[in-house]
C-alpha cells in the first residue's frame, strides 16, 4: 500500500474513534447531571432540615425562660408566640410553605404547672424530587417528613 491509502485509512479509523468519544462522553454527562442534581436535592432537604431545628432551639429557649407568674409556667399566650417565632424563623431562612400549624409543643407534665422539660417540635413534609425533575428518571420524587425538634429544661 502507498502512503495515500494509509493516511486515508488513518483519517477514517480517528473520525471513527472521535465519534465514539462523543458517544462516552454524552452517556457519561447523563449520568453526571443525574448525580449533580441528586446532590442538590439533598442538600436542598438538609438545608431545610437544618433551618428547622434551629427554628425549634429559638422556639425552646423562648419557651424554657417564659413565666406568667409564681404559679402559672407557660400559658396559651406564651405558646402561641412560640410557634410565631418558630414560623417566623423558618419563614426568613426560605422554607417554603411553613406555617405555626406544623409546630407542636409539649410539656412533660402540664404547660402551666411549671414543666420539667418543653419539647418544640415539627412536621414538615417535603419531597426530594420537586426541584429538578429529571432526578424522577432514577425514581418516582420521594416524600418525606422532616422532624426535627429540641428538647429543654424548664428553668424555674
Amino acid at each position: 500500500m502507498n502512503t495515500t491509502h494509509l493516511n486515508i485509512i488513518s483519517k477514517r479509523v480517528q473520525a471513527r474513534q472521535c465519534g465514539a468519544a462523543v458517544v462516552e462522553f454524552a452517556l457519561l454527562l447523563i449520568l453526571l447531571l443525574i448525580i449533580v442534581a441528586g446532590v442538590v436535592e439533598f442538600g436542598r432537604t438538609f438545608w431545610y432540615y437544618d433551618a428547622l431545628t434551629k427554628a425549634t432551639r429559638d422556639g425552646a429557649r423562648f419557651l424554657s425562660n417564659a413565666r406568667e407568674s409564681s404559679t402559672v409556667a407557660i400559658n396559651a399566650s406564651h405558646i402561641d408566640m412560640a410557634k410565631t417565632m418558630v414560623a417566623n424563623a423558618a419563614t426568613l431562612a426560605q422554607v417554603p410553605g411553613f406555617n405555626s400549624g406544623q409546630v407542636t409543643v409539649t410539656c412533660d407534665t402540664a404547660c402551666g404547672a411549671n414543666p420539667t422539660y418543653i419539647t418544640v417540635s415539627i412536621g414538615y413534609p417535603v419531597t426530594i424530587g420537586s426541584w429538578i425533575p429529571f432526578v424522577t428518571l432514577v425514581g418516582a420524587p420521594w416524600d418525606a417528613t422532616l422532624s426535627p425538634y429540641t428538647t429543654m429544661r424548664y428553668m424555674r
